[in-house]
């Protein structure tokens, strides 16, 4: 089988030719070091001019287009486009992230600045309103948003003069920006009749609130304050790019390609016309200047940066050049020297020395060029042009031997012969031509068996044959030079190719990931040597493949930096460099490759970290070479947590049935019943898709959770309390480091954590807003003020929280596989490990953002999929457990030996003081010494081990392990059976509690006259539960199958057992042994029912629709119940045993007659006469009001009736248990309801005394047990449940005045309708009435030398003079908002002031004088206002309004009498 692991050898990136100027400006700076620092496809660089070295930022994944400069000039800040971009702050001497800022914009970020002192950075995005961001970038927090303006904005600067100033400029506006509290206003610059309203393309301040901004047309606009008080014109001949200040004064560059240099007030100093010097040419276009001291960078539109020192201005010195505007797809190398030439749509061929990594030539052609060749022997370079032509020139001189046109379209491939004696040329019109070298590039053949377009060409080493690929993905083969075509493949068999470029054939089927388009990978090089091959795919990346590389998906060395496709690539002629070229960014971009045996020298090197996984071994299918998933886990990663319908969902939904609920509120309903039940005691664990979920607490009792519910459970008194702040599963728990805080996690269309408290069973912190669909693992930090979690979204994000503050700090996409944990640097608050399926990374917290780094496992194996990790004695040292029952020890990233711990998965690890313990699925849990080197002690976890004061029975020796704990001299341990067990040093181990495993529990049946109920599930067991306080399993029984219902006999001697297999059991209720079974049905058995009295029938119901009636004492089937139209339901005999009730899934309510099954109608007045034995129907008169209000999309699913016939409880698909008074006739009763089932509550059992209400959970596997408490009886403690009738508005008793504001709807109404009806039409529009002349049809001619008046109202003050209005002032406001608004009048200064508002203003009323003050920076509607009453703030006001953003409450805080 071929080899189909990534080459072990790697790609560095050594030089980047080429500087991002077009649509680009101010993007070029001297950093501290007197480095460089500019940016070219998705690459920063840092370009030392000293020592000719770059160094690169890789923090991107897509085309950089703004850089920003910190004031200390170390760090630099880069924005990316996207469809989510984020900002990267890294630092220029490491090229190391420092913080990422995202999750804000959209589509990328146009324009950064930091402020004076670097605290805060503005950011500019590319979206619609092209919104500006202030973050406060080492937290990677946003402090403000406001949106930035219609049309782009080119330039934002911070006014280093005036603090929490800012100006923005760009398509025709200028905007002055103040930043108070965490709300920016914009007011816009007047342009007056100083200057004409145009585009502002750059900007700089000055001191006194002086901003100088760059014009399109060349001038230069000098404002104050935010209006424009004077122009400098004709600064620049065309529009001014860039403008830099520095100490000495500013520095211009414009499209005329001059710099101008002027003085601190903008007196010019001199100017350097570029294109006038040496190095200049027509069009030289200038994007960016930066002065510093005597040297100038300046970059241009074409990609070329120019040092210019001042004494010698007309001597610039050219640094970097790179290909203009126009895709780059030509690239050959040449065949003996270290040279690489490229060819671009900018019509310049260059010729770059890879060794001086500088530009040694270039020349200038007629037409765009697609591709080059250099002769075998290295004189001759074929160029193929965009017209169809092609050109060979003398690469000594770049003379032109010969110029050819003989096609219409494209020239995409040309390829010498490896004899030199042949040039094969590929064209779009799917034809390639031969022509002969030596006879002057005459054609001496034609290959043409392609339907598409030519895109690859390879020779045979003998010059015979040519293979080609076209646009079809159709690999063809010629025979040379006559261009025959070649089918026989026994002639192909023997072949030698001179070199591999093409991307279809055997030899590559590699390198095609599973279900990608065939023109997906536009390049490809092998290496025949090095067995390696290099590929150049459109989504940037350039990937290293082994060669040949026969099956599909394999696996590679992958490496970011293009933006954009990577459109060619090559290996040097001596294999040490590979080249790559970038179409859209049309970089050419210089890869040292490192081959294997020097891997271990680089092993020092840290690898390249970056956000996403540059450098790294994954590959589209990583299942290829890894060991088939253990079965547990496969089962695990197989579970959905998404569900239909969401808890979040229900206001929603309830929403869309206002006209029942009105129709509801009309009528009078029952009240809800005054008992009450409180939760009491829960069976059960979450063990099987759940790891390290069990902890002892500070004071030694236990804390876990099943279901919705966290439980604190004492061992000594066998009682729990629990926190039910939760309301579906709870997936994961963490415990503070103090053991007196847990934090647990759970399912949710917006999933919550909850932080509690577990001796109070009070929440600290709920956390939400940032994970989608649930959250699967948590963690504290050491210190205990931050919180790790993980979602089951797709991604897997991963955030970190300050959780007192309810802050997010830092979030990241995990992976597309499952995390099972997540665990905090306890030395290290900012770094974190997450562990998981073929996971294992190293995060450490950037500002907003987190970067990880792969574990690297170098020659010691695979990544295997890790199931549980810990940190170990030292900050680098950390430690997981895989699924193949090894525990691999890494220091830093790096593995560095693995040690055999488990017969299959390791699922849990925790640390210890001086060693470690492990659990897996084994059963064995296992200490270690602390360097896992000796293994000290094991205990399996056997039934015969069990200590006599257990609370039930284990099912199974060695049950897998899940979770691990120690403390009090105790091993806590929790299993995927549902089980928690206290193992002692010495060996016993006591069973604390039990459930069942996984898989849905549907039966349940409590004793006649005993305090025990009787439960079976799919996980295939019947178990019986004592309900007294001992509370444990009593008895368990392994079935065939799994079951679905259960019934005790009336005397309580027999248990009736219905499985899915269509049979059913009746057993000892004691003993659990067979007495009788049965089997007449196929399809699951729903509901089994023994008749009242001495029990002698039993009814069976099941999904195929039918009832049978049997005699118990006969054991034989005496009656057949048919006529229902779908599966049964529910079942309940009537006292005599006479008539059975049956409901169905089509809700219908049906009668039969025992024990024959005769179909019966009975009226409904008289079904409710008649005594039933017990009432568990969902259905009928008596029960219409449990239906809810959504009934559509919940069903309920159980009930059950107090003996007393009093209060019905019911359970249902939300995991509700509500409580209705009896008989709960008329639509929506009310009710209590309480949650702590997480999805549908799958049954309800009152017990024989009516003391317990027992229910059970189907996916959440728990059995729950409720006291029942009666009216009056209320403890002091909290109650448990949330009481909810239905809400409150249906109660009535408002007020008109109060019903009438409540009505009040604040959208913005000029977005909704006119603010007063208009009628009439406006008078400039309004008919005439016309005169006689113009009735008879006269037409006389004017006579008035006046203008004629315009059609719109006549004035009548035509001779007054009036001076022009200039400015009106708010004088006087009349009124009082009082219509629905309070508490928004007070005194302020001892009563001197009255302080209330209307309309949009604050008004500040002095009683003695009678005058106003007014504050008018609000606009629209203010609707509250209050006073802070803090001796320290006197006289501050805080006055909220209505705004578009409805969300947005835009809270002004103003002085008063100040303003």
């Amino acid at each position: 089988m071929a080899d189909r692991s990534a080459p072990s050898c790697h790609l560095r990136l050594e030089w980047v030719y080429g500087y991002r100027g077009h649509q680009c400006r101010n993007n070029l700076y001297y950093t501290a070091a007197k480095e460089i620092v500019y940016f070219v496809a998705g690459v920063g660089v840092v370009y030392s001019p000293r020592e000719h070295r770059q160094k690169f930022y890789l923090g991107h994944q897509d085309d950089i287009i703004s850089l920003a400069l910190h004031p200390e000039r170390v760090l630099v800040a880069t924005g990316q486009v996207g469809k989510e971009p984020y900002i990267c702050v890294w630092d220029s001497y490491t090229v190391q992230t420092v913080s990422v800022l995202k999750d804000v914009h959209t589509h990328g970020i146009a324009c950064l600045a930091f402020d004076l002192d670097g605290q805060r950075l503005v950011s500019v995005g590319l979206d619609s309103k092209n919104t500006v961001c202030v973050w406060d970038w080492r937290k990677g927090k946003l402090l403000s948003m406001a949106p930035g303006h219609t049309d782009r904005i080119f330039d934002i600067s911070w006014d280093l003069y005036q603090p929490n100033k800012l100006v923005s400029c760009g398509v025709k506006h200028i905007k002055f920006w103040s930043l108070c509290g965490n709300s920016l206003t914009p007011k816009r610059g007047v342009f007056g009749k100083t200057g004409d309203l145009q585009t502002i393309l750059c900007l700089a301040c000055a001191r006194d609130e002086v901003t100088y901004s760059g014009a399109l047309n060349g001038d230069i606009y000098v404002w104050k304050g935010i209006n424009l008080v004077r122009t400098i014109q004709g600064a620049h001949a065309a529009g001014i790019f860039s403008m830099n200040a520095c100490e000495e004064g500013f520095a211009t560059g414009g499209r005329d390609g001059c710099v101008r240099l002027w003085d601190l007030n903008f007196k010019p100093i001199t100017v350097i016309d570029l294109r006038e010097t040496d190095q200049g040419y027509k069009g030289l276009s200038v994007r960016s200047v930066c002065w510093r001291g005597d040297h100038i960078l300046v970059g241009t539109q074409d990609s070329e940066i120019f040092e210019i020192v001042v004494h010698e201005r007309n001597k610039p010195f050219l640094i970097m050049q790179g290909h203009c505007e126009g895709e780059l797809w030509a690239l050959a190398v040449h065949p003996t020297k270290p040279l690489a030439m490229t060819g671009s749509d900018d019509r310049s061929v260059r010729i770059w020395s890879l060794i001086d990594h500088a530009l040694i030539a270039r020349c200038n052609m007629e037409e765009p060029i697609r591709c080059a060749a250099v002769s075998t022997d290295g004189i001759h370079l074929a160029l193929g042009m965009k017209d169809g032509s092609f050109t060979v020139l003398r690469v000594r001189d770049m003379t032109e031997v010969v110029h050819i046109k003989d096609r219409k379209e494209a020239i995409h491939e040309l390829k010498y012969s490896p004899d030199g004696n042949f040039l094969a040329v590929g064209s779009n019109d799917s034809s390639v031509d031969i022509y002969g070298v030596v006879q002057r590039y005459k054609k001496v053949g034609e290959c043409i068996g392609s339907l598409s377009f030519i895109t690859h060409m390879d020779w045979s080493s003998d010059s015979k044959y040519l293979q080609t690929n076209d646009g079809n993905g159709k690999r063809l083969f010629y025979r040379m030079p006559s261009g025959k075509e070649v089918t026989n493949k026994e002639e192909l068999k023997g072949i030698q190719w001179a070199s591999w470029t093409c991307v279809s054939g055997v030899e590559v089927n590699g390198i095609w990931p599973k279900y990608s388009d065939i023109n997906d990978i536009n390049s490809v090089d092998a290496n025949f040597i090095g067995q390696v091959m290099v590929t150049a795919d459109d989504y940037g990346i350039v990937k290293l493949f082994r060669y040949p590389c026969l099956r599909k998906g394999a696996k590679f060395k992958k490496y970011l930096g293009h933006s954009a496709h990577v459109t060619n690539v090559r290996w040097s002629h001596d294999h040490q460099w590979v080249v790559s070229i970038g179409g859209a960014d049309h970089s050419v971009f210089q890869w040292k490759f490192v081959p294997d045996r020097k891997l271990k020298d680089s092993l020092h090197i840290a690898p390249q970290e970056s956000l996403v996984d540059s450098n790294s071994d994954e590959s589209d299918s990583d299942q290829s070479d890894v060991p088939e998933l253990d079965s547990e886990i496969e089962q695990e990663t197989q579970i959905t947590y998404r569900r239909q319908v969401y808890k979040e969902d229900l206001p929603q939904l309830k929403e869309q049935c206002k006209e029942k609920r009105k129709s509801a509120a009309s009528k009078r309903r029952e009240r809800a019943p005054g008992n009450s039940i409180r939760l009491h005691f829960v069976h059960g664990y979450r063990g099987y898709d759940c790891r390290s979920n069990l902890f002892y607490t500070q004071t030694g009792e236990i804390v876990y959770h099943v279901a919705a519910v966290g439980v604190v459970y004492n061992r000594q008194q066998n009682t729990q309390r629990f926190y039910l702040g939760h309301d579906d599963d709870i997936l994961c728990l963490a415990i503070h480091p103090l053991k007196d805080y847990v934090a647990t996690g759970q399912v949710g269309r917006d999933s919550s954590i909850h932080i509690w408290d577990t001796e109070t069973i009070k929440p600290l912190s709920v956390l939400k807003g940032y994970h989608q669909y649930g959250v699967c693992a948590v963690d504290f930090s050491a210190d205990g003020k931050r919180l790790a979690s993980v979602g089951i979204d797709d991604n897997h994000t991963i955030v970190l929280w300050d959780w007192k503050k309810g802050e997010k700090l830092s979030a990241v996409r995990g992976s597309k596989d499952k995390i099972f944990v997540v665990k905090i640097n306890p030395y290290i608050p900012d770094k974190l490990i997450t562990v998981g399926i073929k996971h294992m990374k190293f995060w450490r917290r950037a500002g907003g953002g987190l970067i990880g780094r792969k574990g690297c496992i170098g020659a010691l194996g695979r990544t295997d999929t890790m199931m549980c990790a810990v940190y170990g004695w030292t900050e680098e040292m950390a430690f997981s457990g895989t699924s193949t029952g090894d525990v691999c020890i890494w220091r830093d990233v790096f593995l560095i030996k693995t040690v055999k711990a488990h017969d299959g998965p390791v699922f849990s690890m925790h640390a210890l003081e001086k060693g470690f313990v492990t659990g897996g699925k084994d059963g064995v849990v296992a200490l270690w010494d602390d360097t896992f080197e000796r293994c000290l002690k094991t205990y399996a976890i056997k039934r015969a081990a069990l200590a006599p004061g257990s609370k039930g029975l284990l099912l199974e020796d060695n049950p897998s392990i899940r979770a691990i704990s120690l403390g009090h001299g105790h091993i806590l341990v929790g299993t995927k059976n549902g089980e928690i067990l206290e193992v002692d040093k010495s060996g016993p181990i006591t069973l604390l509690v039990q459930g069942h495993m996984e898989g849905e529990v549907w039966g349940l049946a409590t004793h006649p006259h005993l305090p025990i109920c009787a439960t079976v599930s799919d996980d295939k067991t019947l178990r019986i539960w004592d309900l007294s306080p001992s509370h444990c399993m009593l008895a368990v029984r392994k079935l065939k199958k799994g079951g679905r219902c259960c019934c005790f006999s009336p005397d309580g001697k027999a248990l009736a057992v219905g499985l899915n297999d269509g049979s059913f059991l009746i057993v000892n209720a004691d003993t659990l042994e067979d007495l009788v079974s049965f089997q007449h049905r196929k399809d699951v058995i729903s509901e089994i029912r023994f008749s009242p009295g001495a029990g002698k029938y039993l009814a069976v119901a099941s999904c195929d629709n039918f009832v049978d009636i049997y005699n118990v004492m006969s054991s034989k089937r005496v009656g057949i119940c048919k006529g229902a139209s779908s599966y049964i339901t529910h079942m309940d005999w009537d006292v005599r045993g006479k008539l059975l009730q049956v409901n169905t899934g089509a809700k219908e309510q049906l009668f039969f007659e025992a024990p024959r099954g005769k179909k019966q109608t009975i009226p409904t007045l008289e079904v409710e006469k008649i005594g039933w034995a017990s009432w568990t129907s969902v259905l009928g008169s008596c029960c219409e009001g449990i239906w809810p209000i959504i009934g559509e999309v919940t069903d309920v699913t159980a009930s059950c009736l107090t003996s007393d016939s009093k209060v019905l409880a019911t359970g249902d698909d939300f995991g509700f248990v509500k409580l209705f008074r009896y008989p709960a006739k008329g639509k929506f009763g009310k009710f209590k309801r309480y949650v702590a089932h997480s999805t549908h509550v799958t049954n309800v059992r009152w017990t024989y005394d009516d003391s317990l209400l027992v229910t059970v959970g189907g996916a959440d596997t728990s059995l729950m047990l409720w006291t029942y408490e009666m009216e009056g009886h209320r403890d002091s403690r909290q109650c448990d449940s949330e009481e909810s009738d239905l809400d409150s508005e249906e109660d009535g008793g408002y007020d008109s005045d109060v019903t009438r504001e409540n009505e009040i709807n604040y959208t913005i109404k000029a977005l909704s309708t006119n603010i007063r009806p208009m009628f009439g039409i406006k008078p400039h529009l309004q008919q005439k009435e016309p005169t006689l002349d113009e009735r008879q049809g006269v037409v006389r001619p004017s006579v008035s030398r006046a203008l004629p008046q315009p059609e719109k109202l006549q004035t009548n003050n035509v001779g007054k003079k009036k001076r022009p209005i200039e400015d009106l002032i708010l004088e006087l406001v009349f009124g009082y908002r009082g219509k629905d608004c309070r508490n928004n009048v007070h005194y302020l200064n001892d009563g001197a002031d009255v302080i209330y508002h209307t309309a949009s203003i604050g008004i500040l009323y002095n009683v003695a004088t009678g005058s106003q003050s007014f504050y008018q920076e609000h606009n629209d509607d203010i609707l509250c206002l209050t006073v802070n009453q803090h001796p320290k703030f006197t006289n501050i006001v805080a006055t909220g309004q209505e705004t578009q953003q409805i969300c947005q409450l835009q809270l002004l805080l103003f002085m008063c009498g100040m303003q």
